[in-house]
């Protein structure tokens, strides 16, 4: 018999799960799980009555999961004990989801692996673990190259008046909304990097005026020069990206690794499928 595995990928506001037995997968989502704002309890209930009832768990042998919150030792150790009442027959394996990031795309290879989703991060993979992450800073201070970053960008476009005539009406149909609401959002409401980032949404759907083509540029630019200049291994290794930012402003990220004289290797929307293709490869190594 197959051995069945459960991958699990999971930022703080949703989760990707990929059962595999053989040559089967069958993706399930659920709301994500973030340590920082879940105890074991809830945790065990959100797998419970999100997951379960998409698969047999008493047929689960092993479960890979990486997590946003799990480089901190104690939130793995918790995260794992949750999987554990859940999946009590279960190999249990939890990492933290810039580790899914580099083994996704990186495999058994040396390399650079960049995250630029929502928010951005970086390490360099030398094969079997990262060695190197240059110092994530948040939407606040950081996130370079990211979709708060960059949405960011365009709502001081808006404020600040410096868009066209034709930017501006093409804005102001799209989310009709104001500057104290949009403050509002950003300075007192919850989770203000995912608002942020929805304004980056504007940048792929105007994409050829000068201004959006500079927006984009300069923001992921600011991503290279910060970050993975920063790495001496980027002139050697390949430079990896994964995230919905890479992936759909692809053609910026190309011409950057070219500017830099970088090697660019894969660029992949989520870390899903690289992760599947390395546990049905290498399984528990």
């Amino acid at each position: 018999m197959p051995v069945v595995k459960l991958i699990a990928d999971s930022g703080s506001t949703k989760a990707e799960w990929c059962l595999v037995k053989g040559k089967s997968r069958k993706t399930i989502l659920s709301h994500g799980i973030s340590p920082y704002f879940l105890n074991k309890d809830q945790i065990i209930r959100l797998i419970s009555e999100e997951v379960l009832p998409s698969i047999e768990k008493d047929k689960v042998d092993e479960v890979f999961y990486y997590g946003t919150g799990c480089l901190s030792k104690t939130n793995a150790a918790m995260v794992k004990s949750a999987l554990k009442a859940v999946f009590p027959a279960a190999y249990i394996r939890v990492n933290h989801d810039l580790a899914g990031a580099a083994i996704s795309v990186c495999g058994k290879g040396k390399g650079v692996a960049c995250i630029l989703g929502t928010g951005s991060n970086s390490c360099y993979y030398n094969g079997n673990k990262i060695v190197k992450n240059s110092p994530g800073l948040g939407y606040v201070l950081g996130d370079e190259g990211s979709g708060a970053y960059l949405g960011k960008k365009v709502l001081q476009y808006y404020l600040y008046n410096t868009f066209d005539d034709e930017l501006r009406a093409l804005f102001d149909a799209k989310y009709v909304t104001t500057q104290s609401e949009i403050l509002d959002h950003v300075y007192k409401q919850p989770l203000a990097n995912r608002y942020l980032a929805s304004y980056a949404m504007f940048l792929a759907e105007n994409r050829g005026h000068y201004m959006i083509e500079n927006i984009i540029e300069d923001g992921i630019n600011d991503f290279f020069f910060h970050h993975i200049c920063k790495y001496r291994e980027s002139w050697t290794s390949p430079i990896h990206f994964v995230g919905s930012i890479a992936f759909g402003f692809a053609d910026v990220v190309e011409t950057l690794c070219s500017n830099y004289e970088f090697k660019l290797g894969k660029i992949s929307r989520n870390p899903m499928d690289g992760l599947v293709d390395y546990h049905i490869k290498y399984g528990r190594e």
